[in-house]
């Protein structure tokens, strides 16, 4: 079966994908792991993003037609910053999300002029170079897990249309610790520990433990000062919950000392 080719009863799987900072587009091993990633799934009709850099209350939907990236960073090169990725928006899909989360007292917010994060177009630049698949980015409305965990579960009957859906964080993310420069693959020891626990707790489905992971995974303050970029794996664990779990780790290794483990859940 080729990636164009989808049976009407299959669902999309949801990604988990640790997106980098913009030099990932340098990075020749990750950039082809992720290409390679897209070409082993179903092409999907649409996507949906939740990045570890949009966080908003009530949750919102970014612009649902094409308009400048959002270059959320700050002290890199200029040519990180004429980066484009010209996806079509996806005003359909942006309704049914609205049409899936508004709860009464709890609206769905329209953001109609902030583009695509680096979150959500870096990957996508190195997954889907063409930009011809209509992308919707959405916030996340708290850090809380369970509240996130529900977002996910809320909005998986869209993968039944062919809605791929992905959290884009960064599996440990402390930015104070990296080792800028490093690509050697390499990681600090309490990296490692982290990055040990989360491939056992994801491929393994404990999802309590990871909705707790402050609490159970080995250095987890460490990895994790803020649990923001831990945090879109709640939205991605959430649209599979409701089904056998079938989680696998797609890309491993270590890029500037920090883990780049992503799955591929269901």
């Amino acid at each position: 079966m080729t990636t164009t080719e989808r049976p009407a009863t299959d669902r999309m799987p949801v990604l988990y994908l640790s997106h980098g900072a913009p030099p990932l587009a340098d990075d020749a091993v990750w950039t082809e792991q992720l290409a390679a990633w897209s070409r082993d799934i179903p092409r999907p009709t649409s996507i949906l993003v939740v990045s570890a850099h949009w966080e908003s209350a009530p949750l919102a939907v970014g612009a649902t037609e094409t308009v400048p990236l959002t270059y959320d960073f700050w002290g890199f090169p200029e040519r990180y910053y004429q980066v484009t990725y010209e996806a079509p928006g996806a005003p359909e899909l942006a309704k049914d999300v609205a049409g899936l989360l508004t709860r009464p007292g709890q609206p769905v917010h329209q953001d109609p002029n902030r583009g695509l994060d680096h979150g959500a177009y870096v990957p996508l630049v190195e997954m889907y170079p063409d930009a011809d698949i209509p992308v919707l980015q959405v916030s996340m409305p708290t850090l809380d897990p369970r509240g996130l965990f529900e977002v996910g579960r809320q909005l998986a009957p869209l993968r039944d249309d062919g809605v791929l859906i992905i959290g884009s964080g960064f599996t440990t993310h402390n930015l104070s610790l990296a080792d800028f420069g490093d690509t050697t693959g390499a990681g600090p020891a309490w990296g490692q520990e982290f990055d040990a626990w989360a491939k056992e707790a994801v491929e393994s489905g404990d999802i309590d433990a990871i909705l707790d992971f402050e609490h159970r995974a080995p250095a987890a303050r460490i990895a994790h000062p803020r649990t923001e970029h831990w945090a879109p794996l709640y939205v991605s664990l959430g649209a599979t919950a409701d089904e056998s779990q079938d989680a696998t780790s797609t890309v491993d290794g270590f890029w500037y000392g920090l883990s780049k483990r992503s799955f591929q859940l269901s």
